[in-house]
């Protein structure tokens, strides 16, 4: 029987909470800017913002789609799963590790890029994505801080997966 507090118990989550809300603030942060400063459908070097030249641009376009625009005009499926995903690694906490800092810290950056294009998804109807980058002839599909903190969460999650001895019999 647990003897903490809920207060207790969400504590023990801080390092995720933490994560989850820095990477929410930077992402909404970083799109407000980036609407202050271009356009919706500013898309292109001639469009954008050039930080580095042939390889980096700031754009502004609305995704209604998922990662490399899957799903596109299915936003409120996409903001269904979005949903249950979130509920889903509440449910299922205790299983996923997450008393543990690595895990707390792939969780937090997953869970704070969801909810960031979550709020997208309810207040415009879109994800704001902006970070435009090019190798050569091939554009690399354009991406957000949310969309980052979920890569890098997952692939985080991953690699730790992997790395934990297995106790299967």
């Amino acid at each position: 029987m647990n003897l903490r507090s809920p207060i207790e118990r969400a504590l023990s989550y801080r390092r995720l909470w933490t994560l989850a809300l820095a990477v929410y603030l930077f992402d909404q942060a970083t799109k407000a800017w980036i609407a202050h400063r271009l356009p919706l459908g500013s898309y292109g070097p001639q469009a954008g913002l050039t930080v580095i030249r042939d390889f980096f641009y700031l754009v502004h376009v609305g995704n209604t789609g998922a990662a490399w625009s899957m799903f596109t005009g299915r936003g409120t499926l996409l903001g269904l799963l979005a949903v249950a995903t979130l509920l889903a690694i509440f449910l299922g906490r205790h299983h996923l590790g997450l008393r543990q800092t690595a895990t707390q810290t792939c969780f937090g950056l997953l869970c704070g890029g969801i909810v960031g294009n979550l709020t997208d998804r309810l207040r415009y109807g879109y994800v704001v994505d902006f970070v435009d980058l090019h190798f050569g002839s091939y554009a690399y599909p354009t991406f957000n801080v949310a969309d980052a903190g979920i890569c890098v969460g997952v692939f985080g999650y991953i690699i730790w997966s992997l790395r934990q001895p297995n106790n299967h019999v």
